[in-house]
């Protein structure tokens, strides 16, 4: 590739901010929420037009569980926002806490709402475009926005991307898949259908074999008309009357971090929304033949792409130990959600059940810890990770990518952030406890350890 070389400019500055978070999915609201929320002066930056991220621009449809199946492990700022969003879903139980469908444009709101509560700027269609470094600290982030380039300065920065975009800018190490550039996790665009009839909550039928021993999907994908279902990966939520949000299918080597691949992606997404429309008002016309294409998701549903080398990368072993720390700053009980690549999601009948039942589920009640070391990059000492790009091996990682882990990653990173705008801007530079202590005081669920790293009381 040939070069060009930049003549020198003035940019405009501005250096009043204490804490930038770029990327405003639930990650980066969670964090710039708590940071304000914390007396700090916050600057969120997002490349779209929305908050919310998956929940919100990709139109996913529900939030994954917010339990560990006897109560509620993801509090704090994330127990506000799953509250405010059942507020969306009158056809919901209010105490609701697992697969609950998302109300996409009424969730917007909610985080539009708490953002303004807290006090925190917000600047849409603004990219970070570069980032400078000096040793072990980003001095200055380069964005771009209708206005042109600007300079902006802060204390500290949080890198709540979910493609660690920040810190890579600065050339930090990062782990991508299994660091040999292969095949990342399948990407899907989910979709809305109206003017649904027929299902109850609960029924989604696209699992259940019929009198033939068949599924719903399979005989849709043995059907000529609709070779362009890749999988078996089918799932419908009630997001409202008469309408279903569908997760469905897989975008097989989709690379997020290649504009060209996502080009790709999204176009392809667009093909099989419609592909499925079709084929459900085939199969099952008894709910689907007056429905008809009401959105796609304005982004892809991205599962992996890079992960950060962290001072503690959460492993494996960790997680099938339902290990805790002395530094957990949230609790995880999610399955090991590993979707399959090309290969397997295209022959293999039976992936979609065993990612479901395999991965060493956990029993209700147990859960494992998150520690704060995760959340800190490796060599920089002014910058902070949240949500789905935090330090983990690429396994855990299909865990703790989900949006209630993303809100209480990110409220940690946030009132972390706090915290070291008290000791020279170094995120290493207080008691963790004293981090434990202000999260628990905002209602996070935490467990208190022994020395030996054992939980000891709730």
């Amino acid at each position: 590739m040939t070069t060009f070389t930049l003549p020198e400019r003035e940019l405009p500055l501005e250096d009043s901010f204490d804490v930038i978070v770029v990327g405003a999915g639930p990650a980066g609201c969670a964090a710039a929420i708590a940071a304000a929320e914390e007396g700090r002066r916050v600057l969120l930056l997002e490349r779209n037009c929305t908050p919310g991220g998956m929940g919100t621009a990709a139109l996913i449809p529900a939030w994954c569980p917010f339990s560990d199946g006897q109560r509620q492990i993801h509090r704090g700022i994330a127990g506000r926002i799953l509250a405010q969003s059942l507020a969306g879903t009158p056809h919901l139980p209010p105490t609701k806490l697992d697969w609950v469908p998302i109300p996409h444009e009424h969730l917007k709101q909610v985080y539009d709402q708490e953002l303004a509560r807290a006090g925190v700027e917000v600047r849409y269609e603004t990219f970070v475009v570069d980032a400078l470094r000096t040793q072990r600290r980003i001095t200055t982030l380069l964005t771009t926005d209708k206005r042109g380039l600007r300079a902006l300065q802060a204390s500290i920065y949080i890198d709540a991307t979910g493609d660690a975009d920040l810190i890579t800018r600065v050339g930090h190490p990062v782990h991508k898949g299994d660091d040999d550039g292969g095949e990342l996790m399948p990407a899907t665009l989910c979709f809305v259908l109206a003017n649904v009839k027929g299902f109850e909550e609960g029924r989604w039928p696209s699992y259940q074999a019929d009198a033939t021993g068949q599924t719903v999907i399979q005989r849709m994908r043995a059907d000529t008309r609709f070779t362009a279902i890749p999988d078996e990966h089918l799932v419908g939520m009630w997001i409202g009357p008469g309408c279903m949000a569908f997760n469905a299918g897989h975008i097989y080597v989709v690379d997020p971090t290649d504009p060209a691949s996502m080009a790709r992606g999204l176009t392809e997404g667009r093909h099989l929304a419609q592909v499925y429309q079709r084929a459900l008002a085939t199969y099952l016309p008894e709910s689907f033949a007056h429905a008809f294409l009401a959105s796609t998701g304005s982004v892809l549903g991205i599962r992996e792409t890079r992960r950060i080398v962290a001072d503690y990368e959460l492993t494996t072993d960790d997680y099938l130990a339902r290990r805790s720390f002395p530094d957990d700053i949230a609790r995880n009980a999610y399955f090991l959600d590993q979707h399959p690549r090309r290969a397997e999601g295209a022959t293999d009948a039976g992936w979609v059940q065993r990612v479901h039942s395999s991965g060493e589920k956990y029993k209700p009640g147990e859960s494992h810890g998150i520690p704060y070391r995760s959340l800190c990059p490796r060599d920089l000492d002014n910058v902070l990770v949240a949500g789905r790009c935090i330090g983990t091996d690429r396994a855990v990682n299909g865990s703790v990518r989900v949006m209630p882990v993303c809100l209480n990653t990110g409220e940690a990173a946030g009132v972390a952030a706090s915290l070291a705008c008290t000791c020279s801007a170094d995120i290493r530079g207080f008691d963790v406890q004293q981090l434990r202590s202000r999260l628990l005081a905002r209602g996070a669920y935490l467990q208190t350890v022994t020395a030996k790293g054992v939980p000891d009381a709730i």
